[in-house]
């Protein structure tokens, strides 16, 4: 099962302030053992939302475009895991010990396999560029 996890961090890191060296050799030794273990799949951490943008849909299906910094910082996302374990228990454990005093939060999401669809969706996400895109990126 693959899962990702979702970091929220604190606002001080919205606002582009850097992490302290000690913070992040903490997160490296947490993401070394993911790594030993064999459950990291990725991992990256995220530049501030005044980097980015979003984009949402109007009713009529039109695509509208905002640039960021995002005033609701709850929401902002700071970085991310792929994990592979055998459970979501496995997943939640792996959490737990996550070294961060900066995250508010982390949001554990199961990742959609292709086989969890119906064979009828599955041979309409059917795609060989897509696969050859993701195997080469493997």
């Amino acid at each position: 099962m693959r899962f990702m996890v979702l970091m929220y961090p604190s606002e001080k890191a919205e606002q582009g302030v850097m992490p302290d060296p000690k913070a992040v050799e903490q997160m490296m030794k947490f993401n070394e053992e993911l790594a030993k273990a064999g459950a990291l799949v990725a991992l990256d951490g995220l530049h501030p939302s005044a980097k980015g943008a979003r984009i949402t849909w109007d009713r009529a299906g039109k695509p509208v475009v905002t640039d960021g910094p995002f005033t609701e910082t709850h929401e902002v996302v700071g970085g991310y895991w792929i994990i592979q374990v055998k459970t979501k228990e496995e997943a939640v454990a792996w959490c737990t010990r996550i070294p961060s005093t900066d995250a508010r939060k982390v949001e554990l999401r199961q990742i959609f396999d292709l086989a969890d669809f119906s064979a009828e969706v599955q041979k309409a996400a059917d795609s060989e560029t897509v696969r050859a895109a993701i195997e080469k990126r493997s």
